[in-house]
Parts: C-alpha cells; sequence; structure tokens
C-alpha cells in the first residue's frame, strides 16, 4: 500500500496536510531513508537539513517526493527538481491543493507552486523583450495605470512588489489587476503574461 511520509522538523503544525492525507505519517529523515519505497508519496520541508541530498536518494529509489517550503523562491524550486523532486509547494498550502498536488506528481507529472511559475515564465517575456516588444495599442482596452500594472506582473513582479514601485497599496493593486483579468477576459497571472506574450510574438512577426 503506498504511503505517504512528511518529512518535518517535530514542531512543524500539519493540520491541513493531515486533512489532506488521514493516513500519513511523520517521521524523520532517517526513517524516510530506511522505510520509504518505489510508488510512496515522500513530502519533504525544505527547513530540514540535508533535504535536496534525501530528496535526491528517495527520488532514485522510485518514491515520488514533493519539497514544501514556508518561504517557496525560484532558486530553491530549481534545486528541489534538479535533485528529482516532482513537485514544489508551499508549506501552508490547503488541502485541495496538496491532493492537487499528489494527482499530478502521481502520474508523472511536474507540480510547481503557480506564483512561482508565473515569476519563472515572467523572467522569460522580459528576457524575449517584454513591453518594448509590444505594439503601443496591445493593451488599448486598459487604462494607464491598469496598463502598468499588467505589465508589471507580467514580468514577474509579485502584488508587494507592484505597490512598493507603484507607490500604491496591495489593495489598490489587487483591484486593477482584477479590472485587467476582466477586460482581457483572463482567470489569472498566467494567463495574462501567455495573453502578452502571444501579442508580444506577434508584434515581432509582423
Amino acid at each position: 500500500m503506498k504511503q505517504h511520509l512528511f518529512v518535518c522538523q517535530g514542531l512543524d503544525d500539519i493540520p491541513r496536510w493531515k486533512e489532506a492525507f488521514p493516513h500519513l505519517r511523520r517521521c524523520t529523515p532517517q526513517l524516510a531513508r530506511a522505510q520509504a519505497g518505489a510508488g510512496d508519496h515522500v513530502w519533504v520541508v525544505s527547513q530540514i537539513e540535508g533535504w535536496a541530498g534525501l530528496v535526491q536518494t528517495l527520488s532514485q529509489r522510485g518514491a515520488v517526493l514533493v519539497v514544501l517550503a514556508y518561504s517557496p523562491s525560484s532558486v530553491e524550486a530549481f534545486q528541489a527538481l534538479s535533485a528529482g523532486a516532482r513537485g514544489y509547494a508551499h508549506a501552508f498550502s490547503p488541502a485541495p491543493l496538496l491532493q492537487q498536488v499528489e494527482v499530478v506528481t502521481a502520474n508523472q507529472g511536474i507540480w510547481v507552486w503557480p506564483e512561482l511559475l508565473a515569476q519563472v515564465v515572467g523572467s522569460t517575456f522580459r528576457a524575449l523583450g517584454g513591453e518594448a516588444r509590444m505594439r503601443d495599442d496591445a493593451l488599448g482596452l486598459l487604462t494607464e495605470r491598469e496598463r502598468a500594472v499588467a505589465l508589471a506582473v507580467a514580468s514577474g513582479k509579485s502584488n508587494k512588489e507592484v505597490a512598493r514601485d507603484m507607490d500604491i497599496t496591495d489593495r489598490t493593486v489587487k483591484a486593477h489587476l482584477g479590472a485587467v483579468f476582466r477586460k482581457l477576459k483572463v482567470r489569472d497571472r498566467m494567463q495574462l503574461i501567455l495573453l502578452l506574450s502571444q501579442r508580444s510574438e506577434t508584434t515581432s512577426n509582423a
């Protein structure tokens, strides 16, 4: 029977993990090395010393590894995936999201925290020229402030970073972003980035 092993520090709070996987077992790195086998799901908190080595060892054994981070970063995500993890998620993810991560990774997929993925795609958007490669009328449906927020988000910035750079509140950023989503008929940051990237590509090929 497949196990769900959560490798974490003794004081880690795991109610939402237990909600997602009622039969999970919390264990030390030593126990995980001794007990995890092929097909088992092993969730490793990145605060554990030597977590990357543990991920590499267990992934080579055939276990499915997901790294949980309290402060996710693109650098750590790359390290996790390079070590053999199939997933990288926020440690405080709600139970339904953890279950989604399990389904994706159990079926040979890769799951990365959405906001982090948006940052990665945003970096690609910037590398391809970003705003400089867009027509002036590409975002004509937006106000000047909405356009500024949309382009900042597309470049991979978080709401807090946009608020700081534009000297406005987080709530104002969310309001502008909501208006951008409605006007451009996109559901989230990823769709916005993809839309702007497509328009950049169209412009460059014109």
